[in-house]
Parts: C-alpha cells; sequence; structure tokens
C-alpha cells in the first residue's frame, strides 16, 4: 500500500474541490479504508460504480460514501475575512498541511427526504462551523446515546455509525486517535464550553492556538496513516 503522505491533493484537482475531483484521494480513501472491522468482516470499497464515489454493498448493507476535508483553515469563509485577512501566512500554512491525506476522511453522502448529509450538516450548524474536533465530540455523544447538535443527523446514518461498534471501533478504524485522550476525551483546539455558544474566533491569538491544534492532529494523523500503510504492505509481502 503506497500513500504519500506529503501529497497535496489540490495538484491534481483539476481547479475542483479535491472531496470529488483527486483522483489521488479517492484512491488513498480506497486503500485506508478498504479493511476488515471489529467483527471481521471485510468493509471493502469500490470506485467503479458509476455516479459514486466510493461503494460497498454486502451482507453489512449499502453505503455511499464520499471524502470530507476535516480541517480547515478558513481562507474561503466571507464571516472570517476581518481575521484571515490579518494573518495571510499562516492561514496558507495551514491550508497547505491539510491538503495532505490526514486531513480526510469518508462520510455517508447519500440524502434522506432532502435533509442535510453528515458533511453539510456540519458546514451549516453554527454550533459545529466545520470543525472536526466538535464533530468528534458529537459522534463520541452519539455512541453513548447522548444529544449533540448533530445527533439527528447521524440517527439518519446510524448504520454506518453501527459498522463500528463504539467510539472506540470508529476512531481505531479511521486511525483518528490523536485526536483523542487515553480516556476517549476529545483533544479540543480550543476551550470547550459543550455547545452552549458557537464557536467563534474572537481574537488572533486564539486562531494561533486554533492553527496549533489542528496542524498537530494532521501531522500525528499523517505518521499513523504512514505507519498503517508501511504495516499493511509488511503484511502482504509475508503471505
Amino acid at each position: 500500500m503506497t500513500i504519500d503522505i506529503t501529497f497535496n491533493v489540490y495538484t491534481d484537482a483539476n481547479g475542483g474541490d479535491p472531496d470529488s475531483t483527486s483522483p489521488t484521494l479517492r484512491s488513498y480513501h480506497k486503500m485506508l479504508w478498504s479493511k476488515k472491522l471489529l467483527n471481521g468482516k471485510l468493509f471493502d470499497l469500490t470506485d467503479k460504480k458509476s455516479g459514486a464515489y466510493l461503494y460497498h454493498k454486502s451482507e453489512l448493507g449499502e453505503y455511499l460514501l464520499g471524502s470530507d476535508a476535516i480541517t480547515h483553515s478558513y481562507r474561503s469563509h466571507k464571516r472570517k475575512t476581518w481575521l484571515t485577512q490579518q494573518v495571510q501566512h499562516e492561514v496558507k500554512e495551514l491550508f497547505d498541511t491539510g491538503s495532505t491525506i490526514g486531513a480526510y476522511t469518508l462520510f455517508p453522502y447519500n440524502r434522506f427526504d432532502g435533509k442535510h448529509t453528515i458533511n453539510q450538516a456540519r458546514g451549516v450548524n453554527s454550533l459545529i462551523d466545520d470543525r472536526f474536533d466538535l464533530t468528534l465530540e458529537c459522534i463520541r455523544l452519539f455512541y453513548s446515546g447522548q444529544q449533540s447538535p448533530l445527533y439527528d443527523t447521524f440517527l439518519r446514518y446510524m448504520n454506518f455509525f453501527d459498522l463500528f461498534e463504539n467510539f472506540k471501533g470508529y476512531i481505531d478504524f479511521f486511525l483518528l486517535n490523536d485526536l483523542v485522550d487515553e480516556s476517549e476525551n476529545i483533544k479540543f483546539y480550543l476551550p470547550f464550553n459543550n455547545f452552549k455558544t458557537k464557536p467563534i474566533f474572537s481574537s488572533i491569538e486564539e486562531y494561533f492556538i486554533y492553527k496549533k491544534g489542528v496542524m498537530d492532529f494532521i501531522k500525528a494523523r499523517n505518521k499513523r496513516i504512514d505507519y498503517y500503510a508501511n504495516q499493511q504492505t509488511t503484511e502482504q509481502k509475508n503471505l
């Protein structure tokens, strides 16, 4: 399994959104997340189904999965231009780091009754604001049966989350371990107040703290992905 953790997925996206137009990103997703679940069954993904990004159908169910960027520099968010225009170099550095495989995952993208997908809900919910640490907290709460700003959205995709059995299973499968501590609590990028207020940046200094947290996560996850890919290659050679 060959994964280049330094590859910038915008370089082969042909000017589009890498989530849909980068062939390298799609191939990396296919290689990384086609693997056995906790129950021992293989969750293999194909990119050969017409109209589907990645697809799985078996006794486990039918799943249409799409790529989602899980880290953000907010360089294109109009409401944050007052901030990002002041620290353009910092924003670019975060954007570039967030253009590697460590900053992407898969979520189901089929819609139910015209309602938001997980990807869409993360972006439009003002209590999440596209932040993955907050999304992951919602996922943690969902597995424990507790409410969150994304609970109703996750409920529509319960069969997807059931694949991983529990929060630890989900974290381990998608190699997200570097965003949780030993007690499976989220390592929030900024102080967390249990979704009581919107996660806006109040200062440049706060953005710098956020940036460091995000970049530390991406770099750590890239190393984890690299180790996993090399491990898979070694195991295949020993077969």
